[in-house]
């Protein structure tokens, strides 16, 4: 286990921003993971646990208190059965899967980060998210201080959410277990409208592993989605802002605001998300508030490839991203009465 001190963390995420950590611990097995976060909260040390870095904002002043970096390893696929250490890169397990002819994460190719984060924020994208594949999950539970096993029920999953995410004090992920399809080698079936445009099949229908995973990878490149260190629109957290969900009261309330600003023919994008609610398109709200892609002179602006990515242009610093943040939040607030709520876990820091 590797022990550092006054550590820089900016190069730790994918923004490269941030201040450095009083102690930075590597861990490299489970048990030296469990033994950093014992020793952590039996000092009464605040701990900052890190996996790939792609989804944190880390404030200018850094973080007082142990960050842990999880780096541990392993890949075991039995049948359609597959399990990850948390410290193991994403983008890797979903290669792997592919090469196995297992369905079920294809289309969550090119996001960045490690396996352990995916059920935090129930990883989704491309008509796919962890949950619907996830089977169990297996944490440290710094209040029992036992290893725990939680089912896909337990979690608690919904929209870029789950249980870890709603009590991030208390779980440390060390393994997520997945049950994924053996379908010939075919995909499972695409969900998604653009995926299917793009493939030129009818939404529900299935396309070669490969054939999935690859149009991702490159619809996701289109958009500056795929890390690439000399493209800045890639200096970022992915998407920064989650969909709102609105009930049926708000969503008329939002139908006649986009009226009022665009015009009588203008319907705003609406999709199903359960009894009495609709989700509509963060990146929609933010280009018709007048955030469009490159908006922003600063060393903070909006990427030039997709309005829902906020970026580093190469030298600037949380607080010119979080500046950058704020304007947006307040812009489309005022322009539509929906308040957007940001995607990456903010630390010492908050808009």
């Amino acid at each position: 286990m590797q022990e550092l001190h006054d550590a820089p963390l900016a190069p730790l995420t994918t923004f490269r921003l941030g201040g450095p950590a009083t102690r930075l611990v590597t861990a490299t097995t489970d048990d030296e993971v469990i033994a950093a976060v014992r020793e952590a909260d039996a000092a009464g040390t605040p701990l900052l646990v890190i996996g790939g870095g792609s989804n944190l904002v880390i404030g200018d002043k850094g973080f007082d208190g142990t960050a842990l970096v999880v780096a541990t390893k392993g890949v075991t696929l039995d049948g359609t059965g597959l399990e990850l250490a948390a410290g193991e890169v994403w983008t890797d397990a979903v290669a792997a899967c592919v090469e196995a002819g297992l369905a079920g994460i294809e289309c969550l190719a090119g996001i960045p980060g490690s396996a352990g984060a995916t059920p935090i924020q129930n990883v989704g994208a491309y008509g796919q998210e962890v949950a619907s594949t996830i089977t169990e999950v297996v944490a440290y539970d710094r209040r029992s201080g036992e290893t725990v096993t939680l089912s896909n029920e337990e979690c608690a999953f919904s929209y870029r959410h789950s249980r870890f995410k709603a009590d991030p004090e208390r779980y440390v992920v060390l393994r997520v277990r997945f049950r994924l399809e053996d379908a010939d080698g075919m995909s499972g079936p695409v969900r998604y409208a653009e995926t299917a445009r793009v493939l030129g099949v009818a939404p529900g229908e299935r396309v070669p592993l490969a054939t999935a995973r690859d149009t991702v990878l490159k619809l996701r490149a289109g958009k500056g989605m795929v890390l690439d260190p000399e493209d800045h629109d890639t200096w970022s957290a992915g998407s920064f802002f989650t969909n709102p969900i609105l009930d049926d009261e708000t969503f008329a309330a939002f139908r006649t605001r986009v009226r009022e600003r665009l015009g009588d023919g203008v319907e705003p994008p609406a999709y199903p998300a359960g009894d009495g609610l609709t989700k509509t398109s963060a990146a929609w709200l933010i280009d018709k508030a007048g955030f469009t892609k490159g908006y922003g002179s600063g060393p903070a602006r909006i990427s030039t490839k997709h309005t829902l990515a906020l970026t580093n242009r190469g030298d600037a610093t949380t607080e010119d991203l979080l500046t950058l943040a704020r304007e947006v939040v307040a812009g489309v607030r005022d322009a539509f009465g929906i308040t957007l709520v940001n995607e990456p876990v903010m630390v010492g820091v908050g808009l």
